[in-house]
């Protein structure tokens, strides 16, 4: 036998064969020594008496026969890809994700990935609404400068907004987890924030590198954000969506489900909603969740904008303070609707120019249509 390679990389191996999924991978490991004598060594027989079916043990065996150098290949992948696998005994494998109902038998990871993360997941509509991206980025900054991990799935919407509010926390940590290669950028708008991910976090699959995502793949992929995380907090998320998938995912394996309300005329807030409706508890801010774990650090969690200074310590002036606290996190305003508001309280022929320097300190954000928020970060 050769036994030059680790035992992950035979898992990793058998983990590609047709028609084996986690429950028959342990079954197959319960009755073999090894993963590495199962792939070299393990006959139709065998297969069948680890409690395969037929279909499964001959997928198994003409898989390893016909591609005997897998393992090795896996291996010299990650190697040249800077991707680290890390098999289910290993250390690096996240403690929680290891306790679930069929867990993943390897992780690919590209970054770095800590045993003592405390993780906290944050999933939502891809559709997300300006009050959606900004209850996420508040949220996930608020999580992650209490000190917990924030896991999502990269994709567009909330996803992308809880991860980039973990990321402008100093230090803050966050993991994502991916239905495709962790090599494989998806969606390709955020090529650069998987970059930054990796850089200050992880970026993680059971697939290997160069997987293209499929359907199939993401409710597999929610399992794993649902299942590496002590609970899952939902922003808008309409009646039939995967992040209800991941909410159902987190309580079948009994962890804690959060979510946030949303306005009861919004599709994208019903199951959100419904949720809560069903006991789920309500979040309004992320000191409503970190308020169920004591390992947390709810000194921590106040947001720059909250503090009255920007991440690179600007304060505001008077006259920039009366504009910005008119503005909204969530409703767009324009000049006119912010000189309305003033009602003769301040400067009007000046408010073009406060509003360009506060966007210019990072306290407000305009979008395409000049409209203004504030940013709650």
């Amino acid at each position: 036998m050769d036994n030059s390679l680790p035992e992950k990389a035979y898992l990793a191996a058998l983990a590609l064969a047709d028609g084996l999924g986690g429950v028959s991978l342990a079954r197959v490991m319960r009755f073999f020594d090894s993963a590495a004598e199962a792939w070299q060594n393990g006959t139709v027989n065998d297969y069948l008496a680890a409690g395969l079916t037929m279909p499964q043990a001959k997928s198994v065996t003409a898989h390893a026969a016909a591609r005997c150098d897998l393992p090795q290949q896996l291996m010299e992948l990650c190697d040249k890809k800077g991707i680290t696998l890390i098999g289910i005994d290993e250390d690096l494998y996240p403690r929680l994700l290891r306790e679930i109902y069929a867990p993943p038998v390897v992780l690919y990871c590209r970054g770095k990935l800590i045993p003592e993360d405390k993780c906290l997941a944050m999933v939502g509509s891809r559709r997300m609404t300006p009050y959606g991206k900004k209850a996420a980025e508040l949220i996930a900054n608020g999580l992650a400068n209490a000190g917990a991990a924030v896991v999502s799935g990269a994709a567009y919407g909330i996803d992308g907004a809880s991860h980039a509010g973990a990321l402008k926390t100093n230090g803050g940590r966050t993991i994502a987890v991916l239905g495709c290669g962790v090599d494989v950028a998806y969606p390709r708008a955020h090529t650069k924030l998987l970059e930054e991910i990796a850089e200050r976090g992880a970026v993680i699959s059971e697939y290997p590198p160069g997987t293209k995502p499929q359907a199939g793949f993401f409710p597999m992929r929610n399992r794993i954000i649902a299942g590496m995380s002590h609970g899952t907090v939902v922003i808008e998320a309409a009646e039939r969506s995967g992040s209800l998938i991941t909410a159902e995912f987190a309580l079948s394996e009994g962890r804690d489900v959060f979510a946030v309300p949303g306005s009861i005329f919004s599709v994208t807030s019903e199951g959100t909603n419904r949720l809560i409706l069903h006991g789920a508890k309500l979040v309004r801010s992320a000191a409503d969740v970190i308020a169920e774990y004591p390992w947390l650090q709810p000194d921590n969690q106040k947001s720059a904008a909250d503090k009255g200074t920007t991440a690179a310590g600007l304060q505001l002036s008077p006259e920039e303070q009366q504009v910005y606290d008119l503005l909204l996190p969530d409703t767009p305003l324009t000049v006119d609707d912010i000189i309305f508001r003033l009602h003769g309280q301040g400067d009007a022929s000046n408010v073009a120019f406060v509003l360009l320097q506060l966007e210019m300190k990072g306290f407000i954000e305009t979008d395409a249509n000049h409209g203004y928020t504030k940013n709650v970060i």
